[in-house]
C-alpha cells in the first residue's frame, strides 16, 4: 500500500470508511481480494511471493492495512515480509492494541512500515519509525510512505476529498472514493518530500494513482462499514498501462465485536 485514507466516525451511517491504493512492481505475483481457501474468515488479496497481504477484513470484524516507510535505503536482507503484519493480525485473536504492542517488540525484524489495525470499535496506527501507538480520533486520516497524517500533497488531497464526502449521499460513496484514488495529479516540485530517491521518482510517486511500465498502482480498494456492522468491500485491479483489469465486490455482515 502506498496511500490509505480513513474516515473514522466521520459519518453517522458509515462510521468506518477506508480507501487505499496498493502500489507494487507488476512482476510480483498476487491474487485479487477474495475469501482465503485456508482461512475462510479472511477477505483479502494475497502476495503470492511471501503469503502476506496489504489490506484485509475478517468476518469477525478485524481490519488492517500496511504501507512501506520510504527512506531511500536499501532493504535489509533477512527481514520479514511486511505483508505478514496484516496477515498475522487478521488471523490473531489478540486485541488491536495488544497485537500492536507485540509488533513494536519485534519491529527490528521488518524494514520500515506503517500498520493500521483495529475493529469497528477503534483503529490504531503504529510504525517501526516511531515509538508512538496512536488511537485514531474521529475525523479523516491519511497515510502514505511516511508517518500517519504526514502532509504529503497526495495525502492532503485525499483527506480533503474524503472530508468533502461527509454529507454526500451514501449511494455515491464508492464511486467518489474510487475517484479520489484515481487522481493522477502530480505535486509541484517545491512541495515534494525528500526521501532519498531523487526528484524524478519523487515526482512520479507524488500522484495518488501511480503509472509506470514496471511499477504502479496494482489495485484500489474501498471498505465501508455501517452502524449495524454491514461491510462493503470492493477492489479494482489495474494493468501497467493504467487500464482496469477487473473488479470484485463483497458484502458481508461482521460479527459483533467482543471486548
Amino acid at each position: 500500500m502506498c496511500l490509505i485514507v480513513v474516515g473514522w466516525q466521520l459519518r453517522e451511517d458509515y462510521p468506518l470508511i477506508l480507501a487505499a491504493n496498493r502500489d507494487e512492481f507488476f512482476a510480483r505475483p498476487a491474487t485479487p481480494a477474495d475469501f482465503w481457501e485456508d482461512h475462510g474468515n479472511v477477505l483479502a488479496g494475497r502476495d503470492s511471493e511471501q503469503g502476506g497481504t496489504w489490506l484485509g477484513l475478517t468476518r469477525s470484524g478485524r481490519l488492517a492495512a500496511v504501507t512501506n516507510f520510504r527512506s531511500g535505503r536499501r532493504q535489509r536482507i533477512g527481514t520479514r515480509s511486511r505483508g505478514w503484519l496484516v496477515r498475522d493480525y487478521l488471523l490473531s485473536d489478540q486485541q488491536p492494541r495488544e497485537f500492536i504492542a507485540h509488533v513494536h517488540a519485534s519491529a527490528e525484524h521488518y524494514d520500515g512500515f506503517n500498520l493500521i489495525a483495529g475493529t469497528q470499535q477503534g483503529l490504531f496506527h503504529c510504525s517501526n519509525r516511531s515509538a508512538e501507538i496512536t488511537a485514531l480520533p474521529p475525523g479523516t486520516h491519511g497515510l502514505s510512505n511516511h508517518l500517519l497524517n504526514t502532509p504529503w500533497p497526495k495525502v492532503r488531497r485525499a483527506q480533503q476529498g474524503l472530508a468533502a464526502l461527509a454529507d454526500s449521499p451514501a449511494r455515491a460513496l464508492p464511486e467518489a472514493l474510487f475517484g479520489l484514488l484515481a487522481d493522477r495529479t502530480p505535486a509541484p516540485d517545491d512541495t515534494l518530500p525528500d526521501t532519498g530517491i531523487g526528484v524524478e521518482w519523487e515526482r512520479t510517486l507524488s500522484t495518488a494513482f501511480i503509472q509506470t511500465p514496471e511499477y504502479g498502482t496494482r489495485c484500489s480498494t474501498v471498505v465501508l462499514v455501517d452502524r449495524s456492522g454491514r461491510a462493503y468491500f470492493e477492489e479494482h485491479s489495474f494493468a501497467p498501462d493504467g487500464s482496469r483489469l477487473a473488479h470484485r465486490r463483497h458484502e458481508l455482515q461482521l460479527a459483533p465485536v467482543r471486548d
